[in-house]
């Protein structure tokens, strides 16, 4: 069944602006049912990215979701997270404001990154309605999915597990292992490569201690996939599930122009296990140029065809798998919505020990 775009603006009509996910347009929702629901996306990636996570998660819940599942995605977005006006022109068209989450219960939640500026995430600008919407999804929702940052921000929020920062970037493909019979990984390979982009890294022996159960990770990878139950069921994802094919090559472009701009003293190292050994040696090519001598210009040389001929998709299937069963286990849950204060039943208990 389709995803169902929805806003809560009297003046906006999905389907005039319909957007195309996986080959078809996004239909309409037709009458209640036990397996419709209702999903935000709380999306705090920068401009140049929004639309583009928007579309990786709206294809990846589309492709996840069952013949008899129906999804109503919400977009919104944290007020504090600083735009352009660009940006905050389409936030005004398309989202809904994150103050009518206050009052409302969703099934569940998918809150992205964000591009991060401070050190300390608590001095990040938008840290406070972070922390609030942290609170407000342990008893708003039946579950939420926490991604890279925002779970390195719920961590910290929830029980001060401080971030470590790596000697370099954690970048690339990650070959990470099912470390955990959970129902979220059943019908799931027990070996599968997964994105990861990122600087910092949680310690996996402070997660176990405060109770949280790490499902996939490999020494390379570090906890990829964590959860643990509350009120809501958390669901932690260091790595990126939802990328697309060039996503890591738009990153990786991106930084070496950062670079070559001055505007990052570090060059970036070539995404692990991504590219095909022609790629990786033109990339090597051009940073020994950069090196020799630096210079914006240089990135017109950088070989994006190339670059993105072989690129796939290898973790597609188990990303697919992973968020199919929780869409199954937010359907599960629908049925029952319950008042804010609900702890969580027998049933939420066994699900996240994986019984």
């Amino acid at each position: 069944m389709p995803v169902y775009l929805s806003h809560d603006s009297s003046h906006y009509d999905p389907l005039k602006s319909a957007k195309v996910v996986a080959g078809k347009p996004l239909s309409k929702f037709r009458g209640p049912s036990a397996n419709v629901i209702d999903i935000g996306l709380v999306n705090n990636m920068p401009d140049r990215a929004m639309q583009s996570t928007e579309r990786q998660f709206l294809t990846l819940l589309d492709s996840a979701a069952a013949e008899d599942i129906t999804v109503r995605l919400w977009l919104y977005a944290l007020p504090d997270v600083p735009r352009s006006e660009m940006g905050q022109r389409h936030i005004a068209k398309s989202y809904s404001p994150i103050e009518t989450l206050w009052g409302r219960h969703l099934d569940g939640l998918i809150v992205t990154g964000a591009e991060p500026k401070a050190e300390n995430l608590k001095d990040e600008p938008y840290w406070g309605t972070l922390a609030r919407l942290i609170d407000w999804a342990e008893h708003g929702t039946q579950s939420t999915v926490w991604s890279c940052l925002a779970a390195h921000a719920a961590v910290l929020h929830l029980n001060g597990i401080t971030r470590r920062r790596l000697a370099e970037k954690r970048f690339g493909l990650f070959e990470c292992t099912r470390v955990a019979d959970h129902p979220l990984m059943v019908g799931g390979p027990a070996s599968f490569v997964i994105p990861h982009s990122r600087w910092n890294d949680l310690p996996e022996q402070e997660l176990t201690a405060c109770g949280y159960s790490i499902l996939t990770g490999a020494a390379e990878a570090g906890a990829d996939a964590f959860v643990k139950q509350g009120s809501s069921l958390f669901v932690f994802f260091q790595g990126h599930p939802e990328y697309e094919a060039n996503t890591l090559l738009l990153e990786y472009s991106r930084d070496v122009g950062r670079y070559l701009r001055r505007e990052s003293e570090t060059y970036p190292r070539i995404p692990q296990g991504y590219f095909d050994r022609e790629a990786a040696e033109a990339l090597a090519s051009l940073r020994e140029r950069a090196f020799s001598n630096r210079r914006e210009d240089l990135l017109a040389e950088f070989p994006t065809a190339l670059t993105s001929r072989n690129l796939a998709t290898p973790w597609r299937p188990a990303a697919m798998r992973v968020y199919g069963n929780w869409l199954r286990y937010l359907c599960a849950h629908n049925d029952r919505k319950q008042p804010a204060s609900h702890a969580p039943s027998v049933a939420d208990r066994r699900f996240a020990a994986g019984e």
